[in-house]
């Protein structure tokens, strides 16, 4: 009996049009904001972070995404408006599906581009209160995506999975390197995975 209800509605729905079904689906469906950040490493390993005006602990520079825009240049166009600086995306970024919240967020590593000072980062945007170069192995407190997104970068990075991380806590970041040895950022992903609350969203 539900075999042929079934069909009979996937009879209909394939009569349906294309911009009507897709009406539907996303009525249905859960809607979830989609952002890009960076996790951004000097030359000697210190990572960038931001503490915004509106929140408690630090987090990674980033932002959502515009209509139709690409994440990648999110991601390098967030850097520059936040703290001033332009950066270089290095390899294919993690993702981090936060379901609580219904939030996506795409987080690549960076380094900061040739012509581009790093003790030139400042705040550039209302919504950031303070830029600082941290050392590696000493972050301070941490909001909880910036959290995520450091385990899962880490973890992506270096061949291990899981690169999209959701509910449950993500693995500790491996061993194995991509050519660059990724000190700084297995070291950050370990303090942040010290940090690492899965209540927090």
């Amino acid at each position: 009996m539900v075999n042929g209800v079934q069909r009979a509605l996937i009879r209909v729905w394939r009569h349906v049009p294309r911009r009507v079904r897709r009406w539907i689906v996303r009525l249905a469906a859960p809607s979830f904001t989609v952002g890009a950040a960076c996790v951004v490493e000097r030359d000697d390993g210190r990572i960038l972070l931001v503490r915004l005006a509106y929140r408690d602990g630090w987090g990674l520079p980033g932002g959502l995404i515009k209509r139709r825009e690409d994440v990648a240049d999110c991601a390098r166009r967030e850097v520059g408006e936040e703290v001033g600086l332009t950066v270089e995306l290095l390899g294919a970024p993690a993702v981090v599906v936060d379901a609580r919240p219904q939030r996506i967020d795409v987080v690549f590593r960076a380094r900061v581009a040739a012509g581009s000072a790093p003790d030139a980062a400042a705040p550039r945007s209302p919504e950031i209160r303070e830029v600082r170069w941290f050392a590696a192995g000493e972050l301070p407190a941490l909001q909880h995506e910036a959290v995520s997104a450091l385990m899962a970068l880490a973890s992506s990075a270096f061949g291990e999975e899981p690169s999209v991380i959701g509910s449950g806590r993500p693995g500790a970041p491996g061993a194995a390197g991509d050519g660059d040895d990724g000190a700084a950022l297995r070291l950050a992903a370990a303090r942040a995975a010290d940090q690492y609350d899965p209540l927090a969203s």
